[in-house]
């Protein structure tokens, strides 16, 4: 039986997203559910995007036979860690198919509207989602602290860094250690006793506050976001001797880093075609 609707779903480790659509891709009905990723267990992670789902399909008003129609495409962050793709795929969904990806592959498809092309995630984290000649492959993307270059948290981690070194007299206080240091009562231990939990999130929500203070002409917050350009304009040089035609930014940070890059880089990057919802419905095989 051809399917009549499509399903894409966007799990991250922020929120989840479904959309569903009619075969000529109009939006029937969405849903909205918290942090979806591989990492929490598959019985948790089931259990937000079938909340997310049921919100869709209720908005779309399908009943039983109709979701038995769907043609589902889900990006899931972290489904490349071992046994997680094999899990989802033991998982019943009530569906006539089901295809799995990342949720960077599923914004690199929704980007380029599925042709060859790149982009590079600068969020709390940072990645790199590249298809060339069809073959999908990722640079970077290891995980805080080893890797995310460019990214939120990086850009945290060096901020609190840098307080606790001013606290201690190891360099120049600033305007941004001095923020950074205030949110700790400006007390060393309360500072390792806040690192003893925090998650990569947390460091990344003091990025803006690092931006802020760099946009200002704090010298040491400067410092910071030139060496995370760095990072960022190796990221793209990288896309591109992998042979990917084309390169979007996307991520929460991309906005304000590309200010921060040089003009013959910005040039050659190109503006999102779609999101990854789009590419998690050609995942599923929707046409456009």
């Amino acid at each position: 039986m051809a399917a009549d609707y499509f399903l894409g779903v966007d799990a991250g480790g922020s929120h989840c997203r479904a959309r569903l659509t009619d075969g000529d891709g109009r939006v029937l009905g969405e849903g909205l559910t918290g942090p979806a990723n591989a990492r929490i267990g598959v019985e948790r992670l089931r259990a937000v995007l079938d909340e997310a789902i049921g919100q869709a399909v209720a908005q779309a008003g399908l009943d039983a036979a109709a979701v038995a129609t769907i043609r589902a495409g889900m990006g899931i962050a972290g489904i490349s860690r071992p046994g997680a793709l094999d899990a989802l795929r033991a998982l019943d969904f009530p569906f006539a198919a089901t295809h799995f990806g990342t949720d960077a592959a599923i914004a690199n498809l929704g980007a380029h509207r599925g042709r060859d092309g790149a982009i590079l995630i600068l969020g709390t984290g940072s990645i790199a989602q590249v298809r060339v000649g069809g073959v999908d492959f990722a640079i970077g993307g290891y995980g805080f602290p080893i890797s995310d270059e460019g990214s939120g948290a990086a850009l945290g981690l060096s901020a609190v860094r840098h307080a606790l070194r001013a606290l201690d007299g190891r360099s120049e206080r600033t305007a941004l250690s001095l923020a950074v240091a205030d949110r700790f009562g400006h007390a060393i231990p309360q500072a390792i006793a806040w690192m003893d939990r925090a998650t990569p999130r947390d460091y990344a929500a003091l990025a803006p506050l690092v931006m802020d203070h760099a946009e200002a002409g704090d010298a040491i917050a400067r410092s910071i976001v030139e060496d995370a350009a760095g990072h960022v304009e190796r990221f793209i040089e990288t896309i591109f001797e992998r042979g990917a035609p084309a390169c979007a930014l996307m991520g929460g940070l991309s906005a304000r880093l590309q200010p921060w890059l040089r003009a013959r880089t910005v040039a050659r990057l190109t503006a999102p075609a779609g999101d990854a919802l789009d590419g998690a419905l050609l995942l599923a095989g929707l046409k456009r």
